[in-house]
């Protein structure tokens, strides 16, 4: 079976993206989302119109991947960067809060994601979607490069 730890995350979360983006209505970028930075460590908002899925497509592949739950304040150290100070030596930011959290909640409000006393969890159709996904980014993959077609089920 093809999970997503065997696909390429940058096609991965690129799919999932738009899946989510057709799929789920309850994913749905507030107005805010536009005008926001992600983080004191940025110098502006994001420039893709999409960006709300994409983070949102990462932050559930980063769920399936780890094996415990994950709280906000881990992907906020997950998505923080450099500050730089000008003559300042640089510091480490976490990123924005907000926007994590809102994500969350419309993940749990679609149903691909749970709450438990530890952090955010992925529920068993979260994992359907994500493996859904990355069997047909696998077979997308495979269609490319000649050398995995012998990995693709029949």
């Amino acid at each position: 079976m093809i999970t997503p730890r065997e696909v390429p995350p940058d096609r991965f979360n690129q799919k999932l993206a738009m899946y989510l983006k057709e799929k789920f209505p309850e994913i749905r970028p507030p107005e805010w989302a536009m005008y926001a930075k992600t983080g004191p460590h940025k110098d502006r908002p994001p420039l893709d119109t999409d960006w709300w899925y994409y983070r949102a497509a990462s932050i559930l592949r980063k769920l399936y991947v780890s094996d415990e739950p994950v709280g906000i304040e881990t992907f906020r150290t997950i998505y923080g960067g450099r500050q730089r100070r000008g003559v300042a030596p640089p510091h480490f930011r976490k990123a924005g809060g907000s926007h994590i959290r809102k994500i969350l909640q419309q993940l749990e409000k679609a149903g691909l994601v749970r709450r438990t006393k530890q952090g955010r969890v992925l529920t068993p159709a979260g994992r359907s979607v994500l493996d859904h996904v990355a069997y047909f980014t696998f077979l997308e993959i495979a269609e490319e490069m000649k050398e995995l077609k012998k990995y693709v089920e029949k």
